[in-house]
C-alpha cells in the first residue's frame, strides 16, 4: 500500500517518555505514504493539576496559539497537538451520560483532526488507532474515512482508568471497525467475537536501531564501567507491571551480580530498597535511541513482570528489543511468553530468575546469538506495517 493518507492515533504522546508501538508504526507507515500523527487531546484535569509539567506547559502555550500545532516530523509525517481541552468524563459512573460527553469530547477533536487535514490537503484518509476506545470513539462517523483499523495490542481495560467505561466500548468500536488486528493470540480469540475481519499480526521492532553486526554501537559512559555480569533490564519501571521482588532476590541472592535498570520509576521504586543495595544501578530515563548501547552492554536481559490479568496477554516489545541485539533473555513465564520459549528462558519463581540467569550466562554461544536475532529481524515494523497493509488491501478490493 502507497501513496495513501493516513490518520494515527491512539494512547500515547508523540513526545511521549517512552517508545511507542504508535509512534513507531506511525514513522513505518509514512515509509510509503503520508501520515498525520494525532496526539490525545491535552484534558482539563491535566491542564490543572499537572500545569507545571514540561509536556502540559507545552501544551497550554500550543492552544493559545505561542508554539505551532502542527510540526513536519519528516517530508511525509506530520504530527497534530490539537488547539483544545477535552473535558474530564472518565469518573461519571453513568454510562449514558459520559457517552453523551464523549461524544462531544470527540466532536471538538475531530473538528480539529479535519482542520489539519484540509491543511495537508489529506484526501480519501485511512485511520489506525491504536488501542485507544475512549478518545476517538467516534472518529469513523466524524470523519468518514476510506477505512477505519483498530489495533488491539494491549489490555488497558484491565486498567482502572479504561476498566469502567473501556470494557463496554472496547468490543463496540472492534465491531464497528472495517478491520482490527492484534499481536496476541489471546486479543484475537477476544476480537473475533465481535467481528470477523480480525486478524492475528504479531508485534513489531526496531531491529535496525538494535542492530551491531559491525560493533560499532558506543556502551554509554555511565554504563560501561559497571563490571560484569551486567543483568539489565529497559523500559518503564513500575510495581503494576513488575515484580520487584525478584529484583530485590536477585541482588541480594548473587551480590557479584550487577542489576541494571535503565527507565523512568514510579513512587513504589524510587522508594524501594533496591536503591540501598551496592549491586543496583538505576540509570534513570533515556531517549529511544539511546537504549540499544545500554542492551549492548548488557551480558544478561531481563522482563521480571509482576503476572496478572494485563501483563499475561501482553506483548512485551523489549523482549524483540533484547533478541535483536542477541542477547540471551531471561523472562517471567506468562501466556504470551511461550510465543518466545525457544528463544528465552522462562522463570516462574524469583528462585528460578537465579537459576535461569545462571544459565543464560553460561550457555551463551554464537549460534544461540544467531538465532535470537533471527527471530526479531522477522518482527520488523516493516513485517508489522505490511500486514496491516495486507488486511487493510484485502478489504478495500472485497468492497470493489
Amino acid at each position: 500500500m502507497e501513496n495513501r493518507d493516513f490518520i494515527v492515533f491512539g494512547l500515547q504522546a508523540w513526545d511521549y517518555a517512552i517508545a511507542s508501538t504508535c509512534r513507531y508504526t506511525a514513522i513505518e507507515i509514512s515509509k510509503k505514504n503520508r501520515v498525520l500523527y494525532v496526539n490525545p487531546p491535552l484534558t482539563r484535569n491535566l491542564m490543572m493539576k499537572e500545569k507545571h509539567q514540561p509536556e502540559v506547559i507545552k501544551r497550554i502555550r500550543i492552544n493559545k496559539g505561542e508554539d505551532p500545532d502542527l510540526i513536519q516530523f519528516s517530508p511525509t509525517l506530520y504530527v497534530l497537538y490539537p488547539r483544545m481541552v477535552s473535558e474530564s468524563i472518565n469518573w461519571i459512573p453513568v454510562h449514558r451520560l459520559f457517552r453523551f460527553l464523549n461524544w462531544l469530547n470527540d466532536r471538538k477533536f475531530a473538528s480539529k483532526i479535519r482542520e489539519a487535514t484540509d491543511r495537508l490537503g489529506f484526501k480519501n484518509f485511512i485511520i489506525l488507532d491504536d488501542n485507544s476506545m475512549l478518545v476517538g470513539f467516534h472518529l469513523k462517523e466524524l470523519l468518514k474515512p476510506d477505512l477505519f483499523i483498530y489495533l488491539l495490542r494491549d489490555a488497558v481495560t484491565l486498567v482502572a482508568y479504561h476498566k469502567r467505561h473501556g470494557t463496554i466500548m472496547e468490543p463496540q468500536i472492534i465491531a464497528k471497525s472495517d478491520l482490527t488486528v492484534v499481536n496476541s493470540e489471546s486479543f484475537h480469540n477476544f476480537a473475533k467475537q465481535f467481528n470477523s475481519n480480525s486478524f492475528l499480526i504479531g508485534q513489531g521492532c526496531d531491529v535496525s536501531l538494535y542492530s551491531d553486526d559491525l560493533g560499532l554501537l558506543q556502551i554509554p559512559n555511565d554504563i560501561k564501567d559497571i563490571p560484569y555480569p551486567i543483568i539489565g533490564y529497559t523500559g518503564a519501571l513500575t510495581t503494576i507491571r513488575l515484580d520487584m521482588g525478584i529484583l530485590l532476590h536477585m541482588a541480594r541472592m548473587k551480590p557479584a551480580w550487577n542489576i541494571v535498570l535503565v527507565g523512568p520509576e514510579d513512587k513504589a521504586f524510587q522508594e524501594s530498597e533496591l536503591h540501598g543495595l551496592p549491586n543496583v544501578h538505576f540509570l534513570g530515563n533515556k531517549k529511544p535511541e539511546q537504549l540499544p548501547g545500554y542492551v549492548k552492554a548488557f551480558h544478561v536481559a531481563i522482563n521480571p513482570q509482576v503476572v496478572n490479568p494485563i501483563t499475561d496477554v501482553n506483548y512485551p516489545l523489549k523482549v524483540d528489543e533484547y533478541l535483536a541485539m542477541g542477547k540471551p533473555v531471561v523472562a517471567t513465564r506468562t501466556t504470551f511468553m511461550n510465543y518466545f520459549k525457544e528463544v528465552s528462558y522462562l522463570a516462574s519463581s524469583k528462585e528460578e530468575y537465579v537459576k535461569l540467569i545462571e544459565q543464560a550466562l553460561a550457555e551463551d554461544q554464537p549460534a544461540a546469538i544467531a538465532k535470537r536475532k533471527t527471530v526479531a529481524k522477522s518482527h520488523s515494523w516493516e513485517n508489522f506495517a505490511g500486514k496491516i497493509y495486507r488486511h487493510a488491501e484485502e478489504i478495500l478490493q472485497s468492497r470493489k
